[in-house]
């Protein structure tokens, strides 16, 4: 009798228990979650639109409203895309130096190197409509400016060569427009197409012009760009010189035969295909051809 009753009680507590963990588990999960209270470690902020911005020494005019928003649009966008930001500021170290000697050598501002840096984070990108390398170069382009343009070599991915066919463009469109900020606006949109907006509306000023989103936003992104770079602290961007893209030192090596083979031609510089590619990135294929015995520099790093 006593070992019945105590069966009997454990069944109760049992039920007792079950019951209860029941209860909690349907009232858990259909009662509203406690409030939680928001992060206060983490502010944005809008933005002091400078007194004075230039690009390439010409003066933009901020005490117009809708010149002062349009910048604020970009000042804005580039100051609170982080992760962006602080990639442009790493591979400006390593790329602007080669950039700025070949813009001084040709007598073109040094403002446009962050027109390169806006149209491909200076990377070797190609667009969807074919435009490609560091200054966004289109085929038919790129031949009209001396580069060789095949699927064998394509110039328009040697840094050097192609900043220094953009240069020429540049100027081309100065002396046609004899305007900085407009030869900037015509390397987006073409000569034609800002000639044939200016007659249109009857005005020589870019900032005076409708134009389509694209180019009426692409001065203002320069120097947006250009403003924060040059006061990346400020616009809360933290980094240490350890934190910066360096540029590998290479020598230069003359070629003038054709390579069957350049996994080959790597192996005898200790060099892997990949790391061959990174600094001879005109080179599209596995060889080169060269049947007319053109001259090439094929660089390669040192040590």
């Amino acid at each position: 009798m006593f070992e019945f009753d105590s069966m009997k009680l454990k069944y109760t507590l049992l039920l007792i228990a079950s019951s209860s963990f029941l209860t909690w588990v349907f009232t858990s999960s259909f009662t509203e979650a406690p409030e939680v209270q928001p992060k206060t470690d983490y502010n944005v902020y809008a933005l002091e639109t400078p007194q004075y911005l230039d690009f390439a020494g010409e003066a933009m005019p901020l005490d117009q409203q809708d010149i002062r928003e349009r910048i604020d649009r970009e000042l804005l966008v580039n100051t609170y895309w982080q992760s962006n930001g602080l990639l442009m500021i790493k591979r400006a170290h390593k790329y602007f130096p080669i950039i700025e000697a070949i813009l001084k050598e040709n007598g073109i501002p040094n403002d446009f190197k962050y027109l390169a840096l806006i149209e491909s984070g200076l990377t070797n990108v190609t667009s969807r409509a074919g435009a490609s390398g560091f200054w966004q170069i289109l085929k038919n382009t790129g031949k009209e400016l001396g580069l060789e343009v095949n699927e064998n070599v394509d110039e328009r991915y040697h840094l050097e060569k192609a900043t220094t066919a953009a240069c020429t463009y540049l100027k081309q469109s100065y002396e046609k427009f004899g305007s900085w900020t407009l030869a900037a606006a015509a390397y987006n949109a073409g000569n034609g197409r800002i000639q044939k907006r200016m007659e249109e509306q009857q005005t020589t000023n870019y900032y005076d012009l409708l134009l389509n989103q694209e180019t009426g936003r692409y001065v203002f992104r320069i120097a947006a760009v250009k403003h924060i770079l040059c006061h990346a602290y400020n616009y809360g961007f933290n980094y240490q010189d350890k934190h910066l893209y360096e540029m590998k030192e290479t020598y230069n090596m003359l070629v003038d035969t054709a390579i069957t083979d350049f996994v080959g031609f790597a192996k005898r510089y200790n060099l892997s295909y990949k790391e061959f590619k990174i600094y001879n990135p005109w080179l599209r294929e596995k060889h080169l051809n060269n049947k007319s015995r053109k001259e090439y520099i094929i660089k390669i790093p040192k040590n």
